[in-house]
């Protein structure tokens, strides 16, 4: 069984909050076929199904944010599971809009949400993060998590949580760098690495590699000469000895043919 919890703000006032965009993705996946309406339990809406022959139980606790792993961590208990089985979707300043970024385990960056949930569950579950952008200074952050989207955040929002329900089947196996393709192409940007490090650069072949401490740098090769078969046999033909024993070999290799 896997748990996937979105993490949001309970009510009508917070609905289109971007802090609430956890809520809105496991609300995405709900309204796929088979999923059971919202009801409550363990101070959370919960709504049961299955994807990919896997049983899941989709969460959105009701305990406001900075509560949020009290709902999750008692479900957790309630079936015997262990962080392992908890996937969480959430908000994240740091990545530009429509980005999305999936690990395991790691710090909670200031989130108060995922702070509870380490609190009650451990730090060994997957964090899916669904970038909303920085509003730019550090005053400013409050309004910005709890204000809506705007009318022009659709262009991206939309189609990245459509995109992660047509694709809830690789969120639940485990299959997070084909996930994050499919996330980046739905929005248009590049995918971003499953651990959240900057993507390495493609190591160059180890003979330039090798070379580019050196003193002078590395030409490319020279394209290579034609033979003098290769010029014989095409084009003007070259000055070519008429005496001696390169005349000897010349002759037999191409008769004494006249043009």
């Amino acid at each position: 069984m896997i748990i996937i919890a979105g993490l949001g703000n309970p009510g009508s006032k917070y609905q289109g909050n971007r802090h609430n965009i956890g809520f809105m993705a496991v609300d995405a996946i709900q309204r796929l076929a088979g999923f059971a309406p919202w009801s409550k339990k363990f101070k959370a809406e919960i709504s049961e199904g299955e994807i990919g022959g896997e049983k899941v139980l989709l969460m959105k606790p009701q305990t406001f944010m900075n509560l949020s792993g009290e709902a999750v961590g008692e479900a957790m208990r309630f079936y015997k599971l262990t962080p392992a089985n908890i996937v969480t979707i959430y908000d994240e300043l740091d990545l530009p809009p429509g980005r999305a970024r999936i690990k395991t385990g790691g710090g909670h960056g200031g989130h108060n949400g995922v702070k509870s949930l380490d609190a009650h569950c451990g730090k060994e579950y997957r964090r899916l993060r669904l970038g909303i952008g920085h509003p730019g200074s550090k005053e400013q952050v409050h309004n910005h998590v709890l204000g809506d989207f705007a009318k022009s955040d659709q262009v991206w929002l939309a189609p990245l949580l459509d995109a992660l329900a047509d694709n809830a089947g690789m969120l639940v196996k485990g299959e997070d760098s084909q996930l994050m393709n499919k996330l980046a192409l739905a929005v248009g940007v590049k995918s971003e690495p499953e651990d959240g490090k900057p993507a390495k650069a493609a190591k160059p072949p180890k003979d330039v590699a090798a070379a580019a401490g050196a003193q002078n740098p590395v030409k490319p090769p020279k394209p290579a000469a034609k033979s003098h078969i290769h010029q014989a046999r095409g084009g003007a033909r070259p000055n070519l000895p008429t005496s001696g024993p390169m005349a000897e070999m010349l002759k037999k290799m191409f008769g004494n043919k006249n043009d």
